[in-house]
This record gives structure tokens, sequence and C-alpha cells, in this order.
């Protein structure tokens, strides 16, 4: 992580660019450089390094740019100014922000807590769990990840992000819809999108899409607004969906109102992504395969 961060310093880089970098000034050899992940896609040395750049970037010691950049942070300057010998995750977890996201996903309720290289928690699982739990954790990263993006993108791309996930969920139609389904702009009454419920049209679902960073809630008078535009639109149900969250004020809200209501949080979003495949794809696929006793009878 450390020589990332410093190779960050310069500047905005390119991820790849880093990649490159790093083999050079780690004299790697070309096996080492060629060496790919069990998937075939990507070499291993490249995965560590896109690994380092997302919990850099949870630390909030590098910001994501644009699409495969980042640049280092006044904090991540901060932390290169204190001459660290190494950055790991013992180092990170003195960023609030670190702490916060590593809690985010741990399971409090039991011991399972425990990280996959604990051997005495390996040990008590079977090769088909160590999986399981192991997807698990990547899950979590991917939608952290994703979360990020999102929230770096424009309001128009979250309105368009927001429709495309709930056609990719069935509703409305087919993706070649989506212009029409949108319909957020100045004097839209505070609606983004309007898409039927189901294929006949003979309901429909209201939207509002509200991109914010973490911190910055949706409160109940927000939720009131929404309503209203419902009312305008004779509208008797609406989904909000927000990339931070919601207060409890707002939930408590949109459970007394008279219109259904849905509220859809940064977090949640980013899990329906993933099940949907909405700015993710298939990297790999594992099959776990068991004897057929039929062929042995």
């Amino acid at each position: 992580m450390l020589p990332v961060l410093i190779t960050s310093a310069k500047g905005e880089v390119k991820i790849s660019d880093v990649v490159n970098h790093l083999e050079d000034i780690m004299n790697l050899s070309q096996e080492e450089r060629n060496q790919l992940l069990p998937s075939g896609r990507q070499t291993t040395f490249a995965n560590r390094v896109h690994w380092a750049k997302s919990y850099l970037a949870k630390a909030g010691l590098v910001t994501l740019t644009k699409r495969a950049h980042f640049k280092i942070t006044d904090k991540g300057r901060q932390a290169l100014q204190g001459k660290p010998e190494r950055i790991d995750i013992n180092y990170l977890d003195q960023f609030p922000e670190f702490k916060q996201f590593r809690e985010a996903h741990r399971k409090t309720e039991s011991d399972d807590l425990r990280s996959l290289s604990n051997q005495d928690h390996c040990s008590s699982l079977t090769p088909d769990e160590i999986m399981r739990e192991a997807n698990e954790r990547l899950e979590d990263a991917l939608a952290d990840e994703l979360l990020d993006r999102v929230q770096a993108g424009t309001p128009k791309f979250f309105e368009s992000l927001v429709v495309r996930l709930l056609f990719s969920m069935g509703y409305g139609g087919s993706v070649q819809e989506l212009d029409r389904a949108m319909v957020g702009r100045s004097g839209d009454g505070g609606v983004d999108g309007v898409i039927d419920q189901d294929a006949l049209g003979l309901d429909r679902i209201y939207v509002q899409a509200k991109r914010y960073k973490d911190g910055n809630t949706v409160g109940a008078s927000d939720i009131r607004d929404f309503f209203g535009s419902l009312d305008r639109f004779k509208a008797n149900k609406g989904l909000f969906v927000t990339s931070s969250n919601f207060t409890p004020a707002a939930k408590e809200t949109a459970d007394m109102l008279s219109k259904r209501i849905v509220l859809l949080n940064g977090m949640q979003l980013a899990r329906l992504m993933i099940k949907h495949e909405v700015g993710c794809r298939v990297e790999e696929t594992l099959y776990i395969k068991k004897t057929d006793e039929e062929f042995f009878e």
C-alpha cells in the first residue's frame, strides 16, 4: 500500500500506469509480472495494486477521480510526512473511515468475525464454508467500491442508474426505453423517473433519486416533498433512492404517510446492483463438485 500511496503523490494517476511503474521499481521478473489469477483475466500483481488502492481510498488517503484514476488526498500527504515504514491493515485502522468500513461488515454476533487468515477459525469451517465466507468478503468490498463510484458520478448519472437498475429487476420494460422513463429536469415536480410496474403499464412507480455523499442524509422534509409530488401526479406509490442514507425521522415519516413510499439507501442499492449485475460483471465462476453416487451404484 505504501508504494501505491507514494506513486499517487505526484498527482492524478491511472491505475494501470501505477501497476507498470511499481513492477519496474520493484524489479519484478517477467515471470512475476505475467503470473495470473486462477481466472486468467488479471495478473496477481495488478490485483494486489487494485486492492491496495481500494483500501487506501477507504481510509481517505486517496480519492477516486474518474474511471480508473485516483489521486492522493491531504490526509494521504500527511501520512507520507510521517515517513511510515509500511502501510498495512493495522496502520489504516487508525483512520475512523477505515475502521468504520471494517466494522460495517463484521458479524458481531459470533466469533465468525475472525479473519480467514486465522487458522483456528478456518479449521472450524468446511472447505465450501470457507469459499462462501470469502465470497461474502469479496461482495462486501465490491459493494463499497460500487457505492464510491456512484457517489463520484453526476446527479444525472445517478438518476439513470436507478432507472436502469429497476429495468434490470423486471420493471418498466427494456433498457432501450431508458430515456422515456427518465423525466428528471427543471420543473419535473420532484420526480426523476416514471416506470411501469407491469408489462402492460396498468400501474406506475414514480422515482426520486438523490445522489448524496456519506454524512449528507435524506431527512423527513425530503420525504414530505416527495409525497407532495406524488399527490400532484395522482400517484399512490413511489420509490425514494439515495446514495447515502435516511434519517430515522425520514423512515418514520415514510411509514406514516398515506401513500406507499419505499426507501432504498446506498448500501441496499449497491447490493441490488451486484445481484442484477448493473455496473459489475462476473469475473470468475467457481464450481463445487461432489461425487455422483448414482454413477458408482
